[in-house]
């Protein structure tokens, strides 16, 4: 019987790829659903005799199967979308079954555990800071340097937790990775915890991810027997994009409120329910396990730039015409990945910003489009990295209203504890609106309610409200307790500065 392969991926499965499975079995083949190549733009994407087609509706089936398809697009792993990459993490995506043990031993699974295992904490530690490994999560914090603190910290009880909490705009690398290829997370995992000192750990999923809550739970009761003595769960959060700061994360898995906690003391001392703890993302872990299988001076240590080392799975979203994931070593440039790569926009206009990081990311003009993704260049151009998500904009953006809209989700989202981000932030709204308004709102504000103290202010020049906005930005910058409300400004400044057009002033 002819072999047909189709990703059951959340995004692929969204367009339809269970009725085509359906199809393709009624037709008489065998169906075979596999992880997700990461072209999103041809999903469904099926895979058939070698040869890829996509997008692929069942309309589609007949013409597949006796040849006659326009769908083809050639070997998989031939299409310049996937031949670029440097795969590490995703290495095996499109390729295996994601609940199949066989597929995971087969394909290099548990090596990196098993050599872990042979190794002392101590060594395992060293290896990973050897490495260079950042989290991936956002910060780029040396992993094993993290690793290295819970180690030594006196307490018999520690824990590894999984922030999986994948909040932020044009993101969907953790998705991919917890429903594509679980056994290397929880491999990862068990990796973490051996080299600590931890028996039990958590993964805690936004509640938004169905799909990928299932695929672990699942994979977790087939690797038990692999991974004991360590023990996982997986925790599910409740809709809160706060919860994706870890100490949020932590006190939501106590089963308390999400909301930040100050530090000191740091989680790696004092995490959940009091005791030493690693907390890291789904990409940094899933990294561990091919830095163990080859050593901390392998193949990872040496791709990259600088102190950027690895690869970076980047998600490549927004108006953009190649729209998937793609991985390769830091150091790529954006003109690259959104011009080259990405194809440009989806709607044909000329690229106007592009927004690295999530919704707390700088905007970034095409003038800068030279700079390398590297942790230490994006600082230096007031920028982040972040996750790695990519959300493209066409010349059609207005974004005086997205850098409204950035106070706007702060405010929406802020856990509450600190006064720079929750009162900051309605603010910063009230702000932006003033000054794209040329004080009209303000001046309606006073006509309405002359009583109120804000009367003195609306006599107000544009020059001194954007001093204001720009002493706002900073005082959130420099106080907020989490990144929620100091990476807030990085979205408001870098479109003022490139776009004062769109704030009412001049180009």
């Amino acid at each position: 019987m002819t072999l047909v392969r189709i990703s059951d991926d959340a995004l692929a499965v969204a367009l339809g790829a269970d009725e085509l499975a359906d199809a393709f079995a009624k037709a008489g083949c065998t169906v075979e659903r596999v992880s997700s190549w990461g072209m999103h733009w041809l999903e469904p994407l099926v895979e058939m005799g070698g040869m890829g087609f996509g997008p692929v509706k069942a309309g589609d089936v007949a013409a597949i199967l006796d040849g006659t398809s326009a769908k083809a697009i050639g070997k998989i792993e031939d299409h310049a979308f996937i031949a670029g990459q440097q795969r590490l993490t995703f290495a095996r995506a499109g390729r295996t079954r994601p609940l199949s043990l066989d597929d995971y031993a087969a394909t290099g699974g548990w090596a990196g555990l098993d050599r872990a295992r042979a190794m002392s904490a101590e060594d395992v530690v060293a290896e990973v800071i050897e490495s260079g490994l950042r989290g991936r999560g956002g910060a780029g914090f040396p992993a094993g340097i993290k690793w290295r603190t819970v180690l030594e910290a006196k307490r018999a009880e520690k824990y590894v937790v999984c922030n999986a909490d994948e909040g932020d705009s044009g993101t969907f690398a953790d998705r991919m990775l917890m429903e594509g290829d679980p056994f290397q997370l929880i491999e990862g995992m068990a990796i973490a915890a051996h080299a600590v000192g931890a028996q039990q750990g958590y993964i805690y999923v936004r509640s938004e991810y169905p799909h990928a809550i299932a695929k672990l739970e699942a994979a977790i009761a087939l690797a038990a027997a692999k991974i004991a003595p360590f023990t996982l769960e997986v925790r599910v959060g409740a809709g809160a994009y706060v919860c994706g700061e870890e100490t949020s994360l932590l006190n939501s898995i106590e089963g308390k409120r999400g909301e930040v906690r100050a530090k000191p003391p740091l989680p790696a001392l004092e995490g959940l329910f009091g005791c030493p703890t690693v907390v890291n993302n789904v990409l940094t872990l899933a990294a561990i396990p091919h830095i163990m299988t080859e050593g901390g001076s392998g193949l990872y240590a040496q791709l990259g730039i600088d102190r950027s080392k690895g690869t970076m799975p980047i998600q490549l979203a927004g108006n953009i015409k190649h729209g998937g994931l793609y991985e390769t070593a830091f150091g790529i440039t954006l003109d690259a990945l959104v011009n080259q790569i990405g194809g440009g926009t989806a709607s044909g206009r000329p690229v106007k910003a592009v927004q690295v990081g999530g919704p707390l990311g700088a905007y970034v003009p095409p003038s800068q489009f030279h700079l390398p993704f590297d942790y230490e260049a994006y600082a230096k151009a007031d920028a982040l990295i972040g996750h790695g998500g990519i959300s493209v904009f066409d010349d059609t953006a207005d974004m005086g209203a997205m850098a409204r809209f950035a106070f706007e989700f702060c405010a929406a989202e802020s856990c509450g504890k600190c006064t720079p981000c929750r009162i900051g932030s309605t603010r910063g709204v009230e702000l932006v609106d003033r000054i794209r308004s040329g004080g009209k709102v303000m001046a309606d504000a006073v006509e309405a309610l002359p009583q109120m103290h804000n009367a003195r202010k609306a006599g107000r020049s544009r020059e001194e409200e954007l001093t204001l906005l720009e002493d706002l930005c900073e005082t959130m910058q420099s106080a907020s307790l989490c990144a929620l409300g100091g990476f807030t400004p990085y979205p408001v400044m870098s479109a003022l500065k490139h776009w004062p057009e769109d704030f009412g002033g001049e180009a």
